[in-house]
């Protein structure tokens, strides 16, 4: 730390630093918190931060900065206004921190704000603000003020009133001795895969020892967030553990779960398979529609208005948030009744939960889509496209025909090619040529469905179709081919389906865009996987060389979108964010 005369020594100071480190200005009469410090001068997300009196800048903003800081020291040197002379400046932009975090906006800097609440960050200028600035330093305990800021705002009840309470006194233990949320997070997850190997014993024993261990996983995932909030701890490489463990210990633990149950006489691989489905097309709904209304315009839906008042009344948020069936609801669910009772009877639990918070769910969008009245833009319709995971097939198919026009021909269209693909599957005789003609319809509907701009109030429910439609046919098709270890196959080859989906949403929230088109071509899109699954069944009816091949394709896909997902989350352009977490 240096101390500088002015602002043209600062730049001078500034300019000596290494260009690869962040910098940061704090003014000399700066009376505050330490955490409010914290907050405006450590979070790496931001290219430039400030509070009354602090200001900082990451490397991608130290040009502007030291332009900023000349311009004001030229400025304040000839006595020339450094706002606008009509402008009213806060109080704390009249510092040299504040105007220099003005001029870094003026030149198109994002500056983050972060808010402070109690805490206190001022540059007192007179004897009655020094005396009103360390009252407040002294009534208000940053560190309590820090713990609770390091729970999230809104999270589940389960989450909220038998988890938080006692795992963020976690967080600071394991902040107090340098543990990182990585390190957390890698702990949950192998904590999940010892719970998903005791539950694969099918001993009783074995399941109230996974149901235990399922809750300990549950507490560190909590308290890998809330520690990254607490100490500030945000990388890229915790954005993508966070972003796809929880799938992991999830997927892993519904295997475990189905190992057990066989081992007991019971085959369960179907269930199994079929929640991860559920689970999956649940959340695409979620992500589809939030995408598609990231930055829509003009929202005058009564059904988000009624929403919004239901909000004041806390006893039905509470109860809007269970309905859903959140994570820490599900889990803890899942837990007990690992414990308690039998694979079968977890598994006939989370698609009856799951299914009854997807209706809740998706009635609400429905309505809220229907009666808005908003712009899409081009970002959304985008967005939409890459989830939609059109591949070779879909594409050719779009690139010739003309795109369909009317405000709902996209969302029908996706709904009748995966009715024709699961009808094909579930009722056509099992390897019947009928079937690859099936495929083959729906490869051109799926065409016809975004040959267009996905624009429409409904169009969010294109992705969602084409999943149901590719997880639904593989569980199918597997299920009817009475050939042994062909679920479990399907299983591991929608588990490393869902993982590219997932990585793509994570990649879309982070504001990078979707995965890299070569990679879509190369795993087939969501169309040609769909048609190879259907063409294998047909050509490989009733023999083991069914199960070989779908191991081959789940291993195939697994290593090329993993060696891709981790080569981008640990390169520079990944975003440097740590996942708040799903809601739902």
């Amino acid at each position: 730390m240096q101390t500088a005369a002015d602002a043209g020594d600062a730049a001078t100071l500034l300019a000596a630093v290494p260009a690869g480190r962040r910098v940061a200005l704090v003014d000399p009469r700066f009376v505050g918190h330490v955490h409010a410090l914290r907050l405006g001068l450590t979070d790496p997300r931001f290219p430039a931060a400030t509070v009354p009196g602090a200001l900082t800048a990451q490397p991608e903003a130290r040009g502007a900065l030291l332009r900023a800081l000349h311009r004001t020291a030229a400025a304040v040197g000839a006595g020339a206004p450094v706002v606008e002379p009509d402008a009213d400046p806060a109080p704390e932009d009249r510092t040299v921190p504040g105007r220099i975090a003005v001029a870094l906006e003026a030149e198109g800097i994002a500056v983050q704000r972060p808010a402070l609440g109690s805490l206190v960050a001022a540059v007192p200028t007179d004897p009655e603000q020094q005396a009103a600035a360390e009252a407040g330093l002294a009534s208000v305990d940053d560190e309590a003020v820090r713990l609770r800021n390091a729970v999230k705002a809104h999270d589940g009840f389960f989450t909220t009133y038998c988890i938080s309470p006692y795992s963020r006194y976690i967080a600071r233990w394991c902040a107090r001795r340098n543990l990182t949320p990585n390190q957390v997070t890698t702990a949950s997850l192998i904590t999940a895969l010892i719970a998903a190997g005791s539950a694969a014993t099918g001993t009783r024993g074995g399941y109230v020892a996974a149901g235990i261990l399922l809750l300990v996983s549950f507490v560190l995932d909590c308290t890998d967030g809330q520690l990254a909030r607490y100490s500030l701890q945000y990388s890229t490489m915790g954005a993508w553990l966070d972003a796809t463990f929880d799938r992991a210990k999830e997927y892993a633990y519904y295997a475990g779960l189905a190992i057990g149950a066989v081992r007991g006489g019971d085959d369960v691989w179907a269930l199994a398979l079929g929640a991860m489905v559920l689970q999956a097309c649940r959340h695409v709904v979620d992500f589809s529609f939030n995408e598609a209304n990231h930055d829509a315009v003009a929202n005058t839906s009564p059904t988000a208005a009624l929403s919004d008042k239901l909000d004041n009344v806390g006893w039905t948020v509470w109860v809007r948030r269970m309905i859903v069936l959140p994570i820490g609801e599900r889990w803890a669910m899942i837990a007990v009744l690992t414990a308690l009772t039998t694979p079968r009877i977890v598994f006939y639990a989370l698609l009856i939960g799951c299914s009854l918070a997807a209706c809740y769910t998706t009635a609400g969008r429905l309505l809220r889509s229907l009666t808005r009245r908003a712009s899409r833009t081009d970002r959304a319709a985008q967005a939409l496209a890459d989830l939609a995971d059109s591949g070779p097939l879909a594409q050719a198919v779009a690139a010739v025909v003309p795109g369909l026009r009317g405000a709902f021909t996209a969302p029908a269209v996706a709904l009748l090619g995966t009715l024709v693909m699961i009808g094909g599957a579930l009722f056509l005789p099992y390897g019947s040529p009928l079937t690859v003609a099936a495929a083959a319809v729906y490869v051109v509907l799926s065409g016809l469905a975004v040959a267009r701009p996905l624009k429409g109030a409904l169009d969010w429910l294109v992705p969602p179709f084409f999943r149901a439609a590719e997880y639904v046919t593989v569980l199918v098709l597997a299920a009817r081919s009475d050939v042994p270890h062909a679920v479990p196959a399907a299983f591991g080859l929608v588990s490393a389906v869902a993982y590219h989906h997932y990585d793509t949403v994570y990649r879309i929230r982070g504001g990078t865009g979707a995965p890299p088109q070569w990679l879509v071509r190369t795993i087939g899109g969501h169309e040609g996987r769909t048609a190879l699954v259907v063409v294998l069944a047909a050509v490989l009816t009733h023999t083991s060389g069914f199960t070989t091949a779908l191991t081959a394709l789940a291993v195939a896909v697994a290593l090329v979108v993993l060696v891709e997902s981790i080569r981008f989350w640990v390169s520079s352009s990944a975003p440097a964010v740590h996942d708040e977490g799903e809601l739902a």
